[in-house]
């Protein structure tokens, strides 16, 4: 039995109703008329961009432990302030140091199983403190080795990042719409139709996640190398930036 023309034409507009109400779409009625004379195509596509990183933030901190609180610490200020020393006559920046966290706290009952009675005497309390130094990813490894040499014994994680975000982010959303068109171009032919202008589009990044390079360095005293050592060979990683594009386009 034949579908009257009617309830197509109602069936159709009701789909594109339930398009138009769909996440990231929300379209006021004045802006974009919804009716049988305007039909529309509707496409969620995303894409990604990536970039060499030219910006390393480096986590730096170290533990240090003590027989008693005093003792705790002071050895704990010394090794912190030996650390931001080496840093800073490394050419480090005062504003590119950031403290994170700092405490000084008794030793648990738990912890030290392994450790000696004489170690066990001398642990009572412990001395913890980290910062974060942003620099160029290509000072990433020398600031980790400047750091590690001067006692900073908890370190590691290295977030890459760019110095300019923007217009990463806007060529990831370029490219999403780009492959929004092309998806739409794609439907409209499969229905007969030629592609529009476009009505709408809204662009949703997603957050960044942080690139860590390690958890941490060994845990343990800071002597005075015997010999010489080189920095760890650490290379920069790509920063990649997504966009999820939500557009609509016209259909004739």
């Amino acid at each position: 039995m034949a579908i009257p023309m009617r309830k197509i034409v109602a069936a159709l507009s009701l789909l594109i109703l339930l398009i138009m109400a769909a996440p990231g779409l929300r379209l006021r009625a004045q802006e974009v008329a919804v009716n049988k004379d305007n039909r529309t195509i509707a496409v969620t596509t995303s894409a990604d961009a990536t970039a060499d990183a030219d910006t390393a933030i480096v986590q730096v901190g170290f533990l240090a432990y003590g027989p008693d609180e005093h003792a705790a610490y002071a050895n704990g200020s010394r090794i912190s302030n030996a650390i931001v020393h080496a840093l800073t006559e490394a050419g480090v920046a005062a504003d590119a140091m950031q403290s994170e966290n700092q405490s000084i706290l008794p030793v648990q009952q738990y912890a030290g199983q392994d450790w000696t009675p004489e170690e066990k005497v001398e642990r009572k309390f412990q001395v913890q403190q980290s910062w974060t130094v942003k620099t160029g990813a290509k000072n990433a490894a020398m600031v980790l080795d400047v750091a590690v040499k001067a006692g900073a014994n908890q370190s590691g994680q290295i977030e890459w990042t760019i110095a300019d975000d923007d217009p990463l982010q806007a060529r990831a959303a370029g490219l999403a719409l780009a492959r929004a068109r092309q998806i739409a171009q794609q439907m409209a032919q499969g229905l007969g139709a030629a592609l529009g202008p476009l009505l709408y589009a809204s662009n949703e990044a997603p957050p960044r996640r942080v690139e860590p390079m390690m958890r941490s360095l060994a845990v343990g005293g800071a002597p005075a190398p015997a010999e010489k050592v080189e920095p760890l060979s650490i290379a920069a990683r790509k920063v990649t930036r997504s966009a999820t594009v939500h557009a609509m386009f016209a259909i004739q």
